[in-house]
């Protein structure tokens, strides 16, 4: 137990998300329980992990969630662990749950330099259904830029990637390579659109203008009998030689969408419910998005792509193993799974200036000048 990694979870604490200021101590090493010296508040180890509150070993639901995270059916589980289908599903959710968190603390920050994106979707078979999931990568890192899960293909899911992608990006000067799908154009036309330079004497409204750099190139593939009979590329944001030498410095020779398409694969392979003839069907939407940001997460921060390898001088090992997360500057080694359970998302500050509920016997509401944590002082 060391207080100094820890910091205070405390809502109302003036020292939230605050590491090394001495104000973190050890309450118990018996319940592993840490004490905030500034808000008076005791607080578990596990404390904003998936672990929290949970009995079982955390060398086990560890070893649960890798096998999740690459594909093993959780009916496999059940058998060889003797736990209860029921927990093995609750313990995707909150692994799901808090790599959604880190996936948005982390990639979402608005840090990443993609430069070429690649976006496609693909559907899922469940119980009795058919939904669509959407996708999002960085071609020069590899980086899983998130997804989204739903019931129709059509302009709300692609509005609702772009959204996710925008968040993400740096620059908004980026090559974007789908498919022939035509919400792709309309919907990050429309987010990635910025306000123009207002004209002297002009009233009303900024007209909006596609940011500076931006590009869209697409894949257009003509079937017969079910089967690829032609591919042709079209430039619809830029001209051709534009995009093509954005591919070229991405290190690419050509428009396509072949990047999206392996990571598609990935998933597939990574999540027993994606896998087109199997008897391990998913029945909610929710268990299927929060297994998208476990294996998303997973692929991102714990596992090296070959593709990324750094080459080491001379004497040692000659490669440096690298993950998409490492490759987009977002960290400096690979995690291993238990370390990105263990990550803990600092959580959103309350306004206190606000006063909401019934006031305590021998407490004063805090003013709008009042410091963080004002509240707590009992005048009694």
């Amino acid at each position: 137990m060391n207080p100094s990694e820890m910091f205070c979870p405390n809502r109302r604490c003036p020292k939230l998300g605050l590491k090394g200021l001495g104000n973190v101590s050890i309450h118990s090493h018996k319940e592993r329980r840490f004490r905030c010296e500034t808000c008076r508040r005791t607080f578990a180890e596990t404390t904003g992990t998936p672990y929290f509150r949970l009995h079982t070993e955390e060398g086990v639901v560890t070893l649960v969630v890798i096998l999740l995270a690459h594909g093993c059916p959780p009916q496999a589980i059940v058998r060889a662990f003797g736990f209860d289908e029921r927990t093995v599903a609750r313990w995707l959710e909150r692994a799901g749950q808090h790599c959604q968190a880190v996936h948005e603390d982390m990639v979402e920050a608005g840090q990443v330099d993609a430069q070429h994106v690649q976006a496609d979707e693909l559907w899922v078979k469940m119980v009795g259904r058919k939904v669509w999931m959407a996708l999002a990568m960085a071609v020069p890192s590899r980086l899983w830029l998130g997804g989204v899960v739903s019931a129709q293909r059509d302009g709300e899911l692609i509005r609702e990637l772009a959204l996710g992608v925008r968040r993400c990006l740096s620059c908004l000067g980026i090559l974007l390579c789908t498919d022939g799908l035509v919400s792709y154009v309309t919907q990050f036309r429309r987010i990635f659109s910025v306000p123009g330079v207002r004209e002297p004497g002009s009233k009303g409204k900024t007209r909006q203008v596609l940011a500076t750099g931006f590009l869209l190139g697409q894949v257009i593939k003509s079937y017969v009998k079910k089967r690829v009979d032609a591919v042709s590329q079209r430039a619809v944001c830029g001209t051709m030689s534009e995009i093509l030498a954005r591919v070229k410095a991405t290190g690419g020779t050509m428009i396509n969408t072949a990047y999206i398409e392996r990571l598609n694969a990935t998933f597939r392979s990574r999540m027993a419910g994606l896998v087109r003839r199997t008897r391990s069907l998913l029945r909610r939407e929710r268990m299927l998005r929060t297994g998208m940001y476990l294996i998303g997460c997973v692929y991102n921060f714990c596992t090296p792509h070959r593709s990324l390898r750094e080459e080491l001088p001379a004497g040692g090992r000659k490669w440096r193993a690298r993950t998409p997360a490492m490759a987009a500057g977002l960290t400096d080694h690979v995690w291993t799974v238990s370390e990105l359970l263990h990550y803990r998302v600092l959580p959103k500050r309350i306004d206190l200036s606000r006063w909401r509920g019934k006031r305590r016997k021998g407490t004063t509401p805090p003013t709008p000048d009042a410091p963080w944590g004002a509240q707590l002082a009992i005048t009694v």
